[in-house]
């Protein structure tokens, strides 16, 4: 006899399964790639080119996500990005996506480029990115007993949409302390494949943060509450809202996020940094019923810094070679 909870768990399946036939049969867009990231506030390049270079460091991440742990076809998505300072306050990026929801994968290069203005207490970043976007129905999908491997939209669906979007951001620190941005994704959109048809009308979408850092017990503890305000294509609009507190001249670090709309829930975030590493885990839980057939959203992140100006050792060297 089937009881309540197998029910529930048979629907959301359903539901799931539904999605990506909806994504089948549609394939345009069917989600914008910044919406799974809980890390951004820790690493805004994700989501904002103008962030590109805005460090003295250059970067290298590699970002792993695992939505809706334990529940099957659950969506995973995998991020390689670098970015740094090339010199004449121009910034490069790159960055390599890999997404996959059930029978739909997505694929994502990226390039980008950002200049930066700096004053004495203002330093913005202006940034673009051009990305190569594909959604492509997975060969395994003709393994389903419901889908027929010889009606050619499947055909069509196993090649792919792709699409070349461009992006915009600016991104600033001010004071050392106050940060703020605004990124316009996929700011222009054009697909590439037009057998099927155009894309369809997209909504212009955007994402908005501020950020202030400041010290707490005697500058031992340094905290920084952010909000991120993200209305995206085939994206519920939701805020996040986060506190990162690092101790030990930022060697360690934990935080608390909190999402308003969307999937809505709790984040928990664990890190640290040894030298030119650090490793960050954040693990979120959602405040809706499918929480219960699921264990929960897990996102780690490596990230390696390298080439950075070493000040303190700058300050420290002696002006005349008689003071050694």
């Amino acid at each position: 006899m089937l009881t309540i909870m197998h029910c529930k768990k048979i629907l959301i399946t359903v539901l799931l399964i539904s999605i990506g036939f909806v994504g089948i049969q549609a394939q345009q867009r069917y989600f914008d790639e910044r919406s799974v990231y809980s890390q951004h506030f820790l690493y805004p390049v994700l989501v904002n080119p103008g962030a590109i270079g805005i460090d003295d460091e250059q970067t290298l991440l590699l970002n792993y996500r695992n939505t809706f742990a334990a529940f099957d076809d659950a969506p995973r998505t995998i991020t390689l990005n670098y970015n740094g300072n090339v010199g004449n306050r121009l910034g490069f990026g790159a960055q390599l996506f890999q997404d996959s929801y059930g029978y739909l994968e997505t694929s994502k290069g990226l390039l980008g480029v950002s200049y930066t203005i700096e004053s004495a207490t203002n330093k913005v970043g202006f940034g673009l990115t051009t990305e190569y976007i594909q959604h492509v129905l997975s060969g395994s999908a003709i393994n389903n007993p419901v889908i027929d491997p010889d009606d050619p939209l499947i055909g069509q669906r196993l090649d792919g949409n792709r699409f070349f979007d461009a992006s915009f951001g600016i991104y600033g620190i001010y004071d050392g302390k106050l940060k703020y941005g605004v990124s316009f994704p996929s700011l222009i959109s054009s697909k590439i494949n037009t057998e099927d048809g155009e894309s369809g009308d997209r909504m212009l979408g955007y994402i908005a943060h501020f950020a202030y850092v400041t010290n707490a017990n005697n500058g031992d503890i340094i905290l920084e509450p952010s909000v991120f305000i993200k209305s995206l294509n085939n994206t519920p609009t939701h805020v996040d809202v986060n506190l990162k507190a690092s101790f030990l001249d930022n060697r360690f670090f934990g935080g608390l996020g909190y999402t308003l709309g969307g999937s809505q829930g709790l984040g928990f975030l664990l890190g640290t940094r040894i030298d030119n590493l650090q490793f960050n885990y954040y693990y979120n839980i959602s405040t809706r019923e499918f929480q219960d057939f699921n264990n929960g959203s897990h996102e780690l992140t490596l990230a390696f810094y390298f080439n950075k100006k070493d000040k303190a050792k700058v300050d420290k060297m002696p002006k005349d070679p008689m003071e050694q």
